[in-house]
């Protein structure tokens, strides 16, 4: 599995608990080596203050977060994520094997 690439998106709110989800599958995939990257947009940028979130990227996990969404939630950049659009999106999507979106 080495050099694979697992994409996630998050597109939903705490309240959905699908972050839950998103734990189990990195945590599985980094314990398979595999490079996981976290696309959070849409109300999914209300998770970038979870302590969860902070985990994952402790772990590797490389995380991003729609910028427009968080201008839209008054969320204010910072070194927490990398901000970026659109265009960060699809080369997530073109560079990885796989790519799940909750």
């Amino acid at each position: 599995m080495k050099n694979k690439k697992l994409g996630i998106i998050l597109s939903t709110a705490p309240e959905a608990k699908n972050l839950v989800t998103v734990m189990s599958l990195a945590e599985e995939a980094r314990r398979q080596g595999i490079g996981v990257y976290l696309y959070l947009i849409d109300d999914g940028v209300k998770h970038i203050d979870q302590p969860e979130i902070e985990v994952l990227k402790e772990e590797g996990v490389k995380l991003f977060l729609c910028a427009y969404s968080a201008q839209r939630r008054s969320i204010l950049p910072s070194d927490k994520a990398a901000f970026g659009g659109l265009v960060v999106l699809s080369d997530l999507i073109k560079g990885c094997d796989r790519f799940i979106a909750l």
